[in-house]
């Protein structure tokens, strides 16, 4: 065990749990109208602590156990044969599973910006427990794992460069969330605007700090390559936050606050499974085109395919993500077959299983809220509560 590096990891741990809670939950939570906020802060919550229990349980050994090229199978469920003496590398075991722990919590939870405002409570529930064992889990073991895509069993001939999830977050949490908006169908009142823009940007902000233990801790030590890692990525979401306002500018003569911290977002996730692999400039060159393209992105799902993903989580995330493990191919760090190749597999791979959970899930519990309920808001129909005294 490494003293510096098991330090430095416990720290990263913490950064990525407060990314969902409270970083997301308050970016989210400020863009739906106030009588939903508190339905979001829920979901969070609620999927954090429900991945948590599952990641234990069977999510950690279907990704991390030594399994097969498929899946890590079960010898390491409720951490068997894991105790304090147990090394991963120069860290305990119990802390990589907690590090790996808070990843399996924000990707289903980034889903939640797709369906907001309308969503039945044991549908997130359910549904993201199951897609978190059937759908993330392996991937994980795909690419970092040693499972199909990685070094010890490459499709491609070479292993897939995803640093820290642009494939493994990103790109399956964008999917999901765009199949379940297509499936939802689009909320019965799209007009109001973000009912807290403070929520968003103290949220965003929240993101921006938690993303250094994201991609810093991906390099599980305490080195130079995490000090990179760390400097590409603020790089990256400043690039994207500036060139998402000006384009804002150029486009409407106006640069808003919500449409910058958006950016920042956009920045951060495409940097995302490049950030152990590229420098200063590259990562600027990443930052300022997802900042132009991932606002484009929101454009064609919103206003051109009339799709109401809601919070923009695949135009910001699953865009982003895929672009950005374009780049390592594009800036010759990576190979283009293993590239593509694993984003089409993992592409396939989370459409298939998300749409089969779908129905699975929707047969037992209803996918959406009645239209009192949603008319009503879901803070007072579903939990009874209203995060304000006149919420609108």
């Amino acid at each position: 065990m490494n003293g510096a590096d098991t330090a430095w990891i416990i720290v990263a741990t913490a950064l990525v749990l407060f990314m969902t809670l409270p970083g997301l939950a308050l970016f989210y939570g400020g863009l739906v109208r106030a009588r939903n906020v508190l339905s979001v802060f829920m979901h969070c919550y609620a999927i954090a602590c429900l991945m948590s229990v599952l990641w234990f349980a069977l999510g950690y050994s279907i990704a991390f156990g030594e399994g097969n090229a498929f899946w890590g199978g079960l010898d390491k469920a409720f951490l068997n044969g894991i105790d304090a003496d147990t090394l991963a590398g120069t860290l305990p075991e119990a802390l990589f599973f907690a590090f790996q722990m808070t990843f399996a919590i924000i990707t289903p939870a980034l889903i939640v910006g797709a369906y907001v405002e309308r969503v039945g409570f044991g549908f997130v529930l359910l549904f993201s427990g199951l897609w978190m064992l059937l759908c993330y889990a392996p991937v994980v073991h795909w690419v970092w794992g040693g499972g199909l895509l990685a070094s010890d069993a490459p499709l491609f001939g070479e292993a897939v460069k995803d640093f820290a999830g642009g494939i493994v977050v990103h790109e399956t949490a964008g999917l999901a969330a765009l199949l379940l908006a297509v499936f939802l169908g689009p909320r019965r009142t799209q007009t109001h605007p973000p009912h807290n823009p403070g929520y968003v940007m103290i949220g965003a902000a929240m993101l921006w700090v938690g993303w250094f233990g994201f991609n810093g801790g991906s390099q599980l030590a305490a080195d130079g390559g995490a000090a990179m890692a760390l400097t590409v990525t603020h790089l990256s979401a400043a690039a994207a936050s500036l060139t998402w306002a000006l384009w804002e500018k150029v486009k409407f003569g106006k640069a808003s606050m919500v449409g910058m911290v958006t950016g920042t977002i956009a920045g951060l996730a495409s940097i995302t499974p490049a950030s152990g692999f590229v420098g200063p400039v590259q990562a600027l060159i990443i930052g300022a085109v997802a900042g132009i393209l991932c606002q484009e992105a929101v454009n064609l799902i919103r206003n051109k395919l009339r799709i109401d993903d809601t919070l923009d989580v695949f135009a910001v995330h699953g865009v982003g993500g895929i672009f950005g493990t374009v780049m390592i191919a594009v800036f010759g760090l990576g190979s283009w077959a293993a590239q593509l190749g694993s984003l089409v597999v993992v592409g396939v791979f989370t459409t298939v299983v998300t749409v089969v959970l779908i129905f699975v899930v929707k047969a037992v519990v209803p996918l959406r809220v009645d239209e009192e309920s949603e008319v009503n808001g879901l803070d007072i129909s579903v939990h009874g509560e209203r995060a304000y005294d006149h919420a609108s």
